[in-house]
């Protein structure tokens, strides 16, 4: 399998991921993790990267319009939101679960 994207294909899909985990952060909440927008931008770009290559690295630039420097783009923006939104989902279930065992009962009994 070859990779050819180029640094402003990777460059393209880091603003993107960081988009997406700066999205997922400002959406969460306060009280889930303060490290959301990391988690979701990795699992989008590390989701990006492999859609672009190896899902759709065998298509030429005529036929996946845009592409931006061997990065799919719209591939990417659209399946990437798939996973993106799942590790939010899970991130937010597990911090909510954490957060009741680490602090103890949320209702003290009186």
């Amino acid at each position: 399998m070859g990779w050819d994207i180029g640094l402003r294909g990777l460059a393209t899909l880091m603003a993107m991921s960081l988009g997406f985990g700066l999205l997922a952060q400002l959406l969460s909440g306060r009280g889930i993790t303060r490290w959301m927008w990391l988690i979701a931008s990795t699992v989008f770009f590390v989701s990006g990267l492999l859609i672009s290559e190896a899902w759709f690295g065998w298509a030429t630039e005529e036929e996946l319009q845009p592409n931006i420097d061997g990065l799919s783009f719209d591939e990417v923006l659209l399946i990437c939101t798939l996973p993106g939104i799942a590790a939010v989902l899970l991130a937010r279930r597990w911090g909510r679960h954490h957060a009741g065992t680490r602090h103890g009962p949320r209702h003290a009994a009186t």
